[in-house]
């Protein structure tokens, strides 16, 4: 357990330039060693485009071979596997065990806040989570996508080549984005809810060999090499959709933002947008889109339809710094952007001002690698190992609520959800460089009028574990 002392929140109410330091753009880094700062922060476009490019993959499992495959079903969060078979802990690349007792959490009446739950793998670290209704999604270094139900596994799905770097999820399709630059689209099977179909490959076979015949639609990415428009050469960072979900987004260490339809899958529009590897992308609000790199700069994009077509036009630099911008995202409301950046800062605009001076708030020694957020509560993820949970209200602004400490690599990837059994109760899932996905409980008082439930009275103090909470409910 690492007992880190309670840190001093400030907040800027502009942004000011600072100075380049380790801090911003880092130029070498581990991929796979969770003490250092890699994925977002090493920036670096070391891969080359194929010349000879691969146009698809065969990589997921199937209805044919799910006999064949391990099912990995790992024991349950609240108490031992029921299996009859041999201990699921010793086939399983995960271990998952209970941080604290089920009575602390279990009581929808409970102000409990901290960790529930760690599930410990041996397969990699942790680059991304996808939640949607009960299911939990996890993608690493492994190339598995992993399936959580009930706080248990519930099943998994594999790609050949490339770490899961995003997931994102509309209806019934799964879009996952790798490092070897494809985008790869999966869909539930409607004979075994357990087994997940790979429908699909971006950019498709079909639009590549289209592509492929006319010289026009080749361009120039390093150096004398040439690449396909419809295709990016490096890894994906991040994934978006549009508000009506028709449009996915995808950025790219390339340094390019590429358009996708959800429903045919073919890529609309390429936008070269950066000039350093893009960590984060994000549609919003009005046709607004907006991406962030390690160039240090927000800009600011517009969606507009061209009869049949869409086309994005620059509207402005948001921000401009010498430290890398690592994450973006909008609140549920829409009212609010915020950005990560690598000096642990966390900026944020609202709606109405996005083009003006924004505000800052400051809770992470280290670079913010990730944020979610649900309702008024922001979660920001750092190189610190730490997520602060910040809350927005309209008369006092940004609070720092808690921080909760628990892993012991950085934070890469986070998702949250409401718990339904109560209102002010969320669910937190956070990814790591260590290896591992904790399960936190966070509860908070009722703001803006809302009803909260009674607390318990085991509950209203911070207690000591290895998911501990510092300076809770503080100022």
């Amino acid at each position: 357990m690492r007992n880190s002392p309670a840190r001093d929140i400030t907040i800027d109410d502009a942004n000011v330039t600072r100075p380049k330091s380790s801090a911003g753009k880092f130029a070498n880094n581990n991929d796979h060693h969770p003490n250092e700062l890699v994925d977002e922060l090493s920036f670096r476009l070391t891969k080359v485009s194929d010349p000879h490019p691969q146009l698809e993959d065969i990589d997921s499992p199937t209805e044919d071979d799910v006999s064949q495959r391990d099912s990995y079903t790992s024991r349950m969060f609240f108490g031992p596997s029921t299996s009859h078979q041999m201990s699921p802990l010793t086939r399983s690349p995960w271990q998952s065990y209970v941080e604290r007792s089920p009575t602390d959490f279990s009581d929808a009446n409970s102000n409990y806040t901290g960790l529930m739950a760690s599930l410990v793998r041996e397969e990699g670290n942790i680059y991304s989570l996808a939640a949607t209704g009960d299911l939990l999604y996890t993608g690493s270094d492994s190339k598995n996508i992993r399936v959580w139900k009930n706080h248990k596994e519930f099943s998994w799905f594999k790609s050949n080549s490339g770490l899961v770097k995003a997931i994102v999820i509309t209806g019934e399709k799964i879009f996952t984005g790798h490092q070897d630059g494809k985008i790869r689209v999966w869909k539930v099977s409607i004979k075994n809810p357990s087994i997940h179909k790979r429908i699909g490959t971006l950019p498709t076979f079909k639009s590549v060999m289209k592509k492929s015949v006319k010289p026009k639609n080749y361009t120039e990415v390093r150096g004398s090499h040439k690449n396909i428009w419809i295709k990016h050469f490096d890894a994906i960072s991040t994934l978006s959709l549009s508000e009506d979900h028709s449009l996915l987004y995808s950025g790219s260490w390339d340094t390019t933002v590429k358009v996708w339809s959800v429903s045919d899958f073919k890529c609309l529009e390429s936008i070269t947008a950066h000039e350093d590897a893009i960590n984060s992308v994000v549609a919003g609000f009005d046709g607004m889109v907006f991406s962030g790199s390690a160039d240090g700069t927000v800009k600011l994009w517009r969606r507009e339809y061209q009869g049949k077509r869409t086309k994005h036009f620059f509207i402005d630099n948001m921000l401009k710094q010498e430290c890398a911008v690592t994450s973006l995202i909008i609140n549920q409301m829409g009212t609010m952007v915020y950005c990560g950046s690598s000096d642990g800062f966390l900026h944020f605009w609202e709606r109405d001002a996005l083009l003006s001076r924004g505000r800052s708030l400051k809770g992470h020694r280290l670079a913010i690698l990730c944020l979610a957020t649900i309702e008024s509560l922001v979660f920001s993820g750092s190189a610190d190992t730490d997520i602060c949970v910040w809350r927005w209200e309209k008369a006092a602004g940004h609070k720092c609520l808690c921080v909760l400490s628990g892993h012991t690599g950085p934070v890469k990837c986070l998702a949250v959800e409401d718990d339904r059994r109560a209102r002010c109760r969320w669910t937190v899932y956070s990814g790591s460089l260590d290896k591992s996905v904790k399960i936190w409980r966070v509860s908070t008082d009722p703001v803006d009028g809302e009803r909260q439930q009674p607390p318990s009275s085991s509950s209203s103090r911070a207690r000591n574990s290895s998911g501990q909470i510092f300076s809770r409910m503080r100022e």
